[in-house]
């Protein structure tokens, strides 16, 4: 019998609350603030949020994917303290890339599980500090060798396997699902226009918190502090969502001859962190955001892997015994958009029901923390609109794909 994927059921699990701050464009405001900070941030807001103490936090899971400050080894242990809770409790760094923000809630139902009470989850991203590199010199410089410092935040986007990047891997895609420069096009600009009209609605609003000037103190040690670039004083919402059109996407140049991503169609590069804190339903003293059922991962071609989210999806649906029309929601990672499409057209996917505020392409993608914005924009959609089951799914580079089945605990037939 061949196994695909990994799947996993949990019972009494809920996300109580989650937040993040607003997604802010490379070399932004956050440009110069660590993650580490960021994530404080957010760890600390989470649990004045829902109005529980940071002592009642027993498990702390943090992740980021770049090495974006010196302290970055120290992310996950530096959040938990400077966030308040109890030096005794220890600190887990996860990583999945894209999909990490799935991946802290995997965790965090697994140790339930093992006896954990509370875990605070962190997901924080610097784009803008991803540093220029040398992973060779550190015996020092041949006469006349080769320099190889580079870009880490470009060489990352390079799977060396199948040695092509991650936007070739959606132009292979658009190859095989026979989607048009004007197709990923105009996909693109409904995403912007979804996203603008979102952020003018208010829709954010509940999960966003703002980002000021600002020092963590924690007694008998160091500091910590966020300090905004260009002058600014505070950041209230997401910098990237503009207006934009056809026309304008029309003119952009592809990145590969022949392919259809180009910039305006891809995610933006954005910073920003998210968190949440996830416990058992029984212990919410007050209703919980929503309740996590389930989890799937599966493997798929590196070439390919902005598929990932179809057979995740599938997977998911299988093992818990649900279809396609019993999904309310579906909030499916935008990292290009032939990407989505090549997924929505596998799957057949209503599209009235994914992405309805728009995505990635007009957010922005801080690589660890968007698995948490698509939970929590998720749910609050689940509840406004009375819907009972929601899918978040993402693609992971290297040629993965990951999804969570969440429900509404308010949902009333």
């Amino acid at each position: 019998m061949s196994r695909v994927g990994q799947y996993a059921a949990f019972a009494d699990v809920a996300i109580f609350d989650a937040v993040r701050t607003p997604w802010v464009d490379l070399g932004g405001a956050l440009s110069q603030v660590s993650p580490i900070d960021l994530g404080i941030k957010v760890g600390r807001e989470v649990l004045a949020r829902a109005g529980i103490e940071p002592q009642a936090v027993d498990s702390v899971l943090a992740g980021s994917m770049a090495q974006a400050s010196f302290d970055a080894y120290l992310l996950p242990r530096h959040i938990g303290l400077y966030s308040g809770v109890p030096q005794a409790v220890p600190a887990l760094g996860v990583q999945r890339i894209c999909a990490t923000g799935f991946e802290l809630l995997r965790q965090a139902a697994g140790q339930l599980r093992d006896g954990v009470q509370l875990a605070l989850c962190v997901a924080a991203e610097s784009m803008s500090r991803n540093p220029i590199a040398a992973y060779t010199h550190r015996g020092g410089f041949r006469l006349g060798g080769e320099v190889q410092f580079k870009d880490f935040l470009w060489e990352a986007l390079y799977d060396p396997a199948s040695a092509i990047d991650m936007i070739a891997t959606a132009d292979n895609l658009a190859r095989l699902y026979g989607l048009s420069r004007e197709a990923v096009d105009r996909y693109a600009c409904d995403s912007h226009q979804r996203a603008l009209q979102a952020q003018r609605d208010g829709t954010w609003a509940k999960e966003l918190v703002t980002v000021d000037n600002q020092v963590f103190e924690l007694e008998g040690y160091q500091p910590r502090r966020i300090t905004l670039a260009r002058q600014t004083s505070a950041v209230h919402e997401d910098s990237h969502p503009r207006p934009t059109d056809l026309d304008a996407l029309a003119r952009l140049r592809a990145v590969h001859a022949g392919g259809v991503q180009t910039a305006g169609n891809s995610c933006a590069v954005v910073d920003g962190a998210a968190a949440a804190l996830v416990g058992r339903a029984g212990d919410c003293a007050r209703p919980a955001l929503a309740r996590l059922l389930g989890s799937a991962v599966v493997g798929v071609a590196p070439e390919h892997m902005g598929i990932g989210p179809a057979p995740a999806i599938r997977l998911l649906l299988q093992r818990s015994g649900l279809n396609l029309g019993d999904i309310g929601r579906f909030e499916i990672n935008e990292a290009q958009a032939a990407q989505v499409l090549a997924v929505a057209q596998e799957l057949e996917l209503d599209s009235t029901r994914l992405n309805v505020h728009g995505g990635s392409l007009a957010l922005g993608h801080p690589l660890a923390a968007s698995g948490l914005r698509l939970v929590m924009t998720l749910a609050r959609q689940l509840r406004q609109h009375n819907l009972r089951y929601g899918i978040a799914a993402a693609c992971v580079g290297g040629g993965q794909g990951m999804a969570l089945l969440i429900e509404n605990p308010a949902y009333r037939a």
